[in-house]
């Protein structure tokens, strides 16, 4: 059963350099949505124990936000190889989130 790891600026760098995929969750602890989208980025991080999520706190890691353009909350963003392949901003149903893997 795979965990979400909540990383910072330099993690970040890490976790995207040695995983070929990542699901990366940009929220703030005050964002409604984004404590709305919680339980289904738990289940994304149990269902699918091949991908790395995470989750980035744009209030503690603003500049990881500004470098990924992240002018909203919440802010997901699915890496593969090391690059940005697909984005959705707001909350959004599990099957989104799912769809986001592929």
């Amino acid at each position: 059963m795979s965990e979400v790891l909540h990383v910072n600026s330099q993690e970040f760098e890490n976790v995207i350099a040695q995983n070929d995929v990542v699901f990366v969750d940009f929220f703030a602890n005050w964002c409604g949505p984004c404590k709305m989208l919680a339980p289904s980025i738990d289940k994304l991080a149990q269902e699918h124990p091949e991908v790395k999520v995470v989750k980035v706190d744009v209030d503690q890691e603003p500049s990881l936000a500004m470098q990924f353009g992240v002018q909203s909350i919440p802010t997901l963003i699915t890496f593969k190889k090391g690059q940005a392949v697909n984005r959705q901003l707001g909350f959004v149903p599990y099957e989104t989130l799912e769809n986001m893997l592929k």
